[in-house]
């Protein structure tokens, strides 16, 4: 655990338990706390949890790329409920960079973006930030008054809600879960979540060099000729622009199979489709069946499993599934040792679709292309990086594939 993160979790944990923890030097007039300082201080506390075990930061652990790192009876794929039973059906997203998805809208193309969770059911990050208190296989509580009345228990939230809110915040318990909702979102909006700190952005400030492998795999990943990963894993306009994000946030059916293993243990029903965006109350049109929110590749290679049901543990065979839809010889899921599973959504593919036609990858370029998707670790998450196989990553002539139509057949 980096030190901030170390201290801000403990300031944040004697706050919770009602401690009057001043943040001013010793003869200084205490200042008054910001929306980010409370929703700090919401983060980490399970008292807002109807057993109160569950934290917001229990499912996006500061330490781990803010993802739910907690090992269950299914292992990391999705996330155990305050009530030590309950599984979900969706891995958890990080809450990293969440900041720089737009509010949910249809585009001039027609084209669903932006909002948050999976679905985008939530507009913005202080409407996500109020759900998981009222989720009953997440944090459990039975309504929004239980909430406030958690936040009425402590000495620090009635004094600094009411600075920050106004002394009535509390008469009405819609005003107090909004205020609750909003200084969550703006502690997500700090640069504690998104310090643009990895070797990728130190490389573009002309601080470290990529190997050799790496620079392939950057090469690929921004080339439509030979790749279509920046089609929707780049939001700037530009290649190679600071601050990228990797995540256009637009929405897609990739054909992701069922995770059996899941729903055999969450009791979730075998006739049971998770829709994705179609399940958004907001959108009807069943062309958005199966499509789920591009996901930031920030962090992508310490927040596995992947896929919106933690289905695929390694980040190495997402690229191999994305592949196989150009490739005839990517036939076997190597976690499984068996051909890859049906999409769940076998409507609106798209993978199928010929403007994400590619040239098939070798195996050299695969793993060129996780090399570089690991640069996009944040400093402080570097030391949780997977061994490369074999140790160091080997330099590779950089390259690039043949054109689709030439021979570029997988090596094995």
């Amino acid at each position: 655990m980096s030190r901030l993160v170390k201290v801000l979790f403990s300031i944040s944990i004697a706050m919770a338990c009602g401690a009057q923890v001043s943040l001013a030097a010793s003869g200084e007039a205490k200042p008054v706390a910001s929306k980010a300082d409370l929703g700090r201080v919401l983060f980490f506390d399970v008292n807002l949890s109807k057993n109160r075990t569950q934290s917001c930061a229990t499912c996006h652990n500061p330490t781990h790329g803010f993802v739910d790192d907690r090992e269950t009876v299914v292992g990391k794929m999705v996330s155990l409920g305050d009530d030590g039973k309950s599984l979900g059906d969706r891995n958890a997203p990080t809450a990293a960079y969440a900041r720089f998805s737009p509010n949910f809208h249809r585009n001039k193309a027609g084209e669903y973006r932006g909002g948050q969770f999976l679905d985008g059911r939530e507009k913005d990050l202080a409407g996500q930030a109020g759900g998981p208190p009222l989720n009953p296989i997440e944090m459990g509580m039975p309504d929004k008054a239980s909430v406030v009345a958690r936040l009425q228990e402590n000495a620090y939230y009635l004094k600094t809600f009411r600075e920050l809110f106004g002394k009535a915040v509390f008469d009405k318990v819609e005003t107090a879960y909004s205020a609750m909702a909003e200084s969550l979102a703006e502690f997500e909006k700090t640069d504690l979540f998104s310090p643009f700190d990895s070797k990728y952005d130190r490389y573009l400030r002309g601080e470290v060099e990529l190997t050799d492998q790496e620079s392939l795999g950057e090469s690929l990943f921004f080339s439509q000729q030979f790749t279509n990963c920046n089609r929707c894993h780049q939001l700037k306009a530009f290649p190679g622009s600071f601050k990228e994000t990797f995540s256009d946030y637009t929405y897609h059916n990739l054909g992701v199979p069922v995770n059996k293993r899941l729903r055999q243990v969450n009791g979730k029903s075998d006739t049971f489709v998770d829709h994705g965006l179609l399940d958004n109350p907001q959108v009807d049109d069943v062309k958005q069946d199966g499509k789920f929110k591009v996901s930031t590749l920030r962090n992508i290679a310490v927040t596995g499993p992947y896929m919106h049901n933690g289905v695929f543990k390694d980040l190495r065979t997402v690229v191999l599934f994305y592949d196989k839809f150009n490739n005839s010889s990517r036939k076997i899921n190597p976690e499984t040792g068996k051909p890859w599973q049906a999409p769940e959504v076998a409507q609106n593919l798209a993978l199928e679709d010929e403007e994400f036609d590619a040239p098939a990858l070798k195996d050299r370029e695969v793993d060129a292309l996780v090399a570089f998707m690991r640069t996009l670790t944040d400093k402080r998450y570097e030391h949780l990086l997977p061994k490369v196989e074999g140790g160091a990553s080997q330099a590779v002539e950089h390259q690039l594939p043949k054109a689709k139509g030439e021979d570029s057949q997988s090596e094995e």
